[in-house]
């Protein structure tokens, strides 16, 4: 397997036909094979709809949770694998990208006052943001096996969307306003960005999907999907998910061109009137929400306040060591020395089945400062290096395969917008690695026209 991975990626002898359907409907025969391949990748997607038992920790913190342990059986798999198949596992350029963040960890680790406290930190952006990535890479051989496990991140979001509409309906959600109506699914309410974050990756990937497949049962398949999608996503209640997911559309919609951009934001524009404005879903808590948005600098809330208040904290932990940074796990030690008094002493947590509690505040909630703080200016543009250079790479390609390209890039877009309100932590940041390793495949692997 990794020879084919090194060398090309398999047409697997595609007509003329499966061409032009892109990554659609394999027989069920050929699906059950690739599943059964690629099914390490799968088990640590279908994992994570099994309830976490801790919260997110911010910043470099790892969860623990049976999804990650699922993520380490496939990193050795993979090795095991790739011993046994004797070749060079990975392109030279692939290499190089997807090594490039274990530079700055490991001098951020070094360079550290506590590099023993460190430790927990390097182990968990090397699994994130390295093996798993390269791991998923090196499973997926072809585009149909690129097909698997897209449609696996949509099958997860499909589920885990179906019962965060559930908890809204029931109110039995996590606490939003004084109500238990906010859409967690099984992530609960100390990770209320997990649910939005696995809902919006799948619709990414099916608004990718719809664009780049020719009419037929997978167009129909995925506008379905993203129509299902869409409810709770908006029940999330997350405004940094919003801009993300609508932002990452956006740029699918405008590689795919601007005359089926414009068709597909104003059916999109009325799919949202229809559920929010037409049958009322969450209208005036959305309205609420959105207009919060506009708000952040006029009248901002608590919310706000503390995440302006923890980003000039990691400005000034930067300012104190440019180049390294405090070290891995370093941003919650000198959080209180360069934070202002209006930072609270934590977030409420409450409802989907657990007690009120505070949740501390361990992290800036946005990557590129957290990273700026704790690695310093060489950790992020080695780890932003590597991100840009996938994007490029997917981009680069878009004429080779529409659909790949579209779903690649926008998964990539979104999790670089939304790293600008967000950070890694939780039972959901495993997600991420492998969402980052399929990306990987299309930027990286050497593909030949269809």
């Amino acid at each position: 397997m990794a020879t084919a991975v090194t060398t090309a990626v398999q047409d697997d002898g595609e007509t003329a036909a499966g061409v032009r359907e892109g990554l659609v409907s394999p027989d069920v025969r050929d699906l059950v094979r690739r599943a059964g391949a690629l099914s390490p990748v799968l088990a640590v997607i279908a994992l994570l709809l099994v309830p976490g038992g801790g919260g997110a920790q911010g910043g470099t913190g790892g969860t623990g949770t049976i999804a990650d342990a699922a993520s380490g059986l496939l990193v050795l798999i993979c090795l095991v694998r790739v011993v046994r198949g004797g070749a060079r596992p990975l392109t030279r350029a692939a290499a190089v990208v997807l090594g490039l963040p274990v530079l700055g960890i490991c001098l951020a680790a070094i360079t550290s006052n506590d590099p023993a406290a460190s430790l927990p930190g390097v182990a968990r952006y090397v699994q994130i943001f390295v093996l798993v990535p390269a791991a998923v890479l090196l499973m997926i051989r072809d585009r149909r096996d690129f097909a698997v496990v897209a449609w696996g991140l949509v099958a997860l979001a499909l589920l885990q969307g179906a019962v965060g509409v559930v908890q809204y309906l029931t109110k039995t959600g996590a606490s939003y306003m004084g109500e238990d109506i906010r859409a967690v699914g099984t992530f609960g309410p100390t990770d209320v960005m997990g649910m939005a974050t696995v809902v919006a990756y799948g619709l990414v990937v099916v608004v990718g999907l719809a664009l780049g497949s020719a009419p037929g049962r997978t167009r129909t398949a995925a506008l379905v999907c993203a129509g299902l999608l869409f409810v709770p996503l908006v029940l999330s209640f997350s405004r940094g998910a919003w801009i993300a997911t609508v932002l990452a559309c956006g740029i699918q919609l405008l590689i795919s061109g601007p005359r089926r951009a414009a068709k597909v934001a104003l059916a999109a524009g009325a799919l949202g009137v229809v559920l929010v404005g037409g049958l009322g879903i969450g209208s005036e808590m959305v309205k609420e929400r959105v207009t919060s948005i506009t708000q952040v600098a006029a009248a901002p809330d608590q919310s706000v306040t503390d995440r302006y208040t923890m980003w000039a904290a990691a400005g000034r932990m930067w300012r104190t060591e440019p180049v390294t940074g405090v070290g891995l796990k370093g941003f919650p030690a000198y959080r209180d020395s360069n934070a202002s008094l209006a930072l609270s002493s934590g977030s409420d947590t409450a409802g989907a089945g657990a007690a009120f509690a505070r949740q501390p505040l361990l992290s800036p909630h946005n990557m590129y400062l957290l990273v700026l703080s704790e690695q310093g200016l060489f950790g992020l543009l080695a780890l932003a290096g590597s991100w840009v250079a996938l994007l490029v790479g997917a981009l680069r390609r878009r004429r080779l395969a529409a659909e790949c390209a579209l779903v690649a890039a926008g998964l990539l877009a979104w999790q670089l917008i939304d790293f600008f309100y967000a950070d890694i932590g939780g039972p959901s940041t495993v997600l991420m690695s492998v969402v980052l390793g399929l990306a990987a495949w299309w930027s990286l692997a050497e593909v030949r026209r269809a």
